[in-house]
């Protein structure tokens, strides 16, 4: 039978970080907590920073490989969506580690793991706000940057979904206030007949009958290409022509 040692030590340790903070843990109550001796966890990770190092990692790499997959979109806006969009859902799925560092900066204890974080934030900023934003921009970009995290753990007990839209509905709304710049994000505006578009777009891959109205009038009025409307409400070009077809199909 596998030892699972290493991983029982990982999941009791972010339970108690997540819950008390890094600091008021110590490594001999995780020990005891999980059943070893101090000596057997300093066996696996010679220090608690190593723990958190080792905690922290897999949420690093997944989060390096939707930057990584993000530079490759070619329009400035679906470039930033796949950073804004990708960083909620991974961290939606690590609430736990957001917790624990908001109890004490507990990311920051490994020395390594803090640059590495730090130097990721800024990379990620940068795809939000496009390579020559300007300063307005930038700023928005680390505003929309720092506000994906937050909610994750103030409201972890609402349900995914909701919070979800609602994190991603407060992104829009600061990217659609970015100042101009030559590859600056910015959230279309309506041709004037269009009606207004609805607040609550629902999840990527699904559009209601008035998202579907607006983009008809969006694409009506020839001021945006597909790519650019697909990317305002957050749906791929096929589901987008899919939506537009069946509109035109039914009048």
């Amino acid at each position: 039978m596998p030892d699972d040692s290493r991983a029982r030590i990982l999941h009791t340790a972010l339970d108690l970080f997540a819950e008390r903070g890094y600091h008021a843990v110590s490594v001999r109550e995780i020990a005891e907590r999980v059943g070893l001796t101090k000596t057997a966890v300093l066996y696996h990770f010679p220090s608690k920073s190593d723990i958190v190092a080792a905690l922290v990692e897999p949420l690093l790499v997944d989060s390096e490989a939707v930057l990584e997959a993000a530079a490759h979109e070619h329009d400035a806006r679906a470039r930033c969506w796949a950073v804004v969009a990708g960083l909620l859902d991974l961290w939606l799925a690590h609430g736990q580690l957001l917790r624990m560092q908001m109890q004490d900066q507990a990311l920051s204890a490994d020395e390594a793991t803090f640059a590495r974080l730090r130097d990721f934030a800024l990379s990620a900023q940068n795809l939000i706000a496009g390579p020559r934003a300007d300063f307005t921009t930038r700023v928005r970009a680390a505003q929309v940057y720092a506000a994906l995290s937050d909610p994750v753990v103030i409201f972890a007990d609402q349900p995914t979904d909701e919070l979800r839209e609602a994190v991603l509905d407060g992104a829009r709304r600061l990217l659609g206030a970015a100042a101009t710049g030559p590859d600056a994000v910015h959230r279309p505006r309506p041709a004037p007949d269009a009606p207004d578009r609805p607040i609550r777009r629902g999840r990527p891959g699904a559009m209601t009958a008035e998202m579907t109205e607006s983009a008809r009038h969006m694409r009506d009025s020839g001021r945006y290409s597909i790519d650019e409307i697909a990317a305002e409400f957050e749906v791929s070009r096929a589901t987008l022509y899919r939506h537009l077809g069946k509109q035109a199909n039914s009048l």
